[in-house]
């Protein structure tokens, strides 16, 4: 069995910001509360490979993994996965963006999501990740939401 999760939200703000905001790498430790530092190892074309760390859990714990993610501003899609997987045996991620007509001053639905497959040994089977990620994706996005919502959103997130 793999997991699987799918989560959207509505962004009160016009796609090319929030495409542009939530595709700046760099500025991610400043836009999601779990990372501590982001870096980019290496560029080629549109696709970025970086290294993602996260705080420590609350047993001191540090994780950091190594992506690749390749945006497609005109599909306005990003396809992504891990290069050092650690628990997961895989890691597929994919994020699409869409206008949201009607809405002065515009909105975008921005959608997640990730297939995986926990390895064997991981201390999370893969119904327990999927619990898991479902609902640190809300909190993420939600997050997102309320910076990007807010007037002075490039000041608080340093860009």
């Amino acid at each position: 069995m793999a997991g699987h999760t799918d989560n959207h939200i509505i962004i009160e703000r016009p796609i090319e910001l929030v495409w542009d905001v939530t595709n700046d790498v760099e500025s991610w430790p400043r836009l999601f509360s779990e990372y501590a530092s982001a870096e980019i190892l290496q560029r080629r074309g549109p696709t970025i490979r970086f290294r993602l760390t996260m705080h420590p859990d609350t047993d001191g714990n540090v994780y950091s993994w190594v992506s690749e993610r390749t945006p497609d501003p005109v599909t306005r899609t990003v396809r992504a996965h891990r290069v050092e997987p650690g628990w997961f045996k895989y890691m597929h991620l994919f994020w699409e963006y869409e206008e949201v007509p009607g809405v002065s001053g515009g909105a975008t639905r921005m959608r997640w999501v990730q297939d995986f497959e926990m390895r064997p040994d991981a201390p999370l089977d893969d119904a327990r990740m999927t619990e898991r990620l479902n609902a640190n994706t809300a909190i993420q996005m939600q997050r997102i939401k309320h910076l990007l919502e807010r007037a002075d959103f490039r000041t608080e997130i340093g860009i």
